[in-house]
């Protein structure tokens, strides 16, 4: 198996291969890497123009994985996302039904504005998301490894646009916030992109079988017991709020926060967990998982205000 020392240098030539093409943008860079580490999909949530579907396609670039994008339209339909039958005409005239596969067999699959695609759609990344493979009329197919789907959505446009259900949100282990760059960093991509002549091309820096490993090693890592205690004691809390939370954080949200903390424990080249990495991760595993109370929103405290005060 590799070793940390080694996977942290790769994870660094990773980011620094990305940053040719990103400019600021880490801490989103750098959650969307945990999600592929613990083999789980992201939300990502911000304005328009902040490079979330640029960070998306630079990274499958830079680990050579087969890329797709759904972009989401209220018109789209499940079979647009999963594939359909189409039939093929063959030598002697017979007539057969062959199988046309959809966007969703990729190893990394954006979907793009997911917020604006019907529940009906929506739920057709379901199986995907979940079990990896997908079903059509009485056949079923399992996806190549790994697979993730990455998905975006805009928080100000609400016309024409469906909430994603609660089981689909669930689905997602992390719902990273993209916030504005700062002054210098828009300053860098004003200068990068208005006077360039061509963009920088991403070289393949981490292999297929090299991020499966990567996986491997990162559930590996060992967690002490007081700590995975302290994990399951703020999801719990949740539930256990009823002045702030209306309805908390399922079993799932435990989970995701003990292996996302692993991820992000060998993403700084650490072989333990800290009580750091629980609490950075605390914020985008629950920040989809939570309901708070109409008593917080009164007293204008958003999702992430309520996470900090149960931490």
């Amino acid at each position: 198996m590799m070793k940390v020392a080694d996977a942290k240098k790769l994870i660094d030539k990773s980011f620094s291969e990305v940053g040719r093409v990103i400019v600021g943008q880490e801490e989103m860079v750098g959650e969307v890497m945990i999600a592929l580490l613990c083999n789980a999909h992201a939300l990502l949530e911000g304005y328009p123009g902040l490079a979330k579907t640029l960070v998306v396609k630079t990274m499958a670039e830079m680990m050579e994985l087969k890329f797709s994008r759904i972009q989401n339209t209220p018109d789209l339909m499940p079979s647009d996302i999963t594939g359909t039958y189409l039939i093929e005409e063959t030598t002697g005239g017979k007539r057969n039904f062959k199988f046309q596969p959809g966007p969703v067999f990729a190893n990394l699959v954006l979907a793009d504005e997911i917020n604006r695609a019907t529940p009906k759609t929506q739920s057709a990344l379901l199986e995907a998301m979940q079990e990896r493979q997908v079903t059509v009329g009485n056949t079923t197919y399992q996806l190549d490894k790994p697979f993730f789907v990455l998905a975006t959505q805009n928080p100000i446009e609400q016309e024409g646009t469906y909430p994603l259900p609660e089981a689909q949100s669930d689905r997602f282990l992390l719902k990273i916030n993209v916030s504005y760059p700062t002054f210098q960093e828009e300053l860098e991509i004003v200068n990068r992109y208005a006077e360039q002549a061509e963009e920088a091309k991403v070289r393949v820096v981490l292999k297929k079988a090299e991020l499966l490993q990567l996986q491997q090693l990162s559930k590996s890592i060992p967690i002490a017991n007081d700590i995975k205690k302290y994990a399951v004691d703020i999801v719990t809390k949740t539930r256990n709020s009823p002045q702030l939370i209306e309805y908390g954080a399922s079993p799932r949200a435990s989970l995701g926060l003990v292996i996302s903390a692993k991820a992000r424990a060998l993403l700084n080249g650490r072989k333990y967990v800290s009580k750091d990495d629980v609490k950075n991760m605390a914020l985008p595993i629950l920040r989809h998982r939570i309901i708070p109370t109409f008593e917080a929103e009164k007293s204008n405290l958003k999702v992430d205000d309520v996470i900090k005060k149960i931490l």
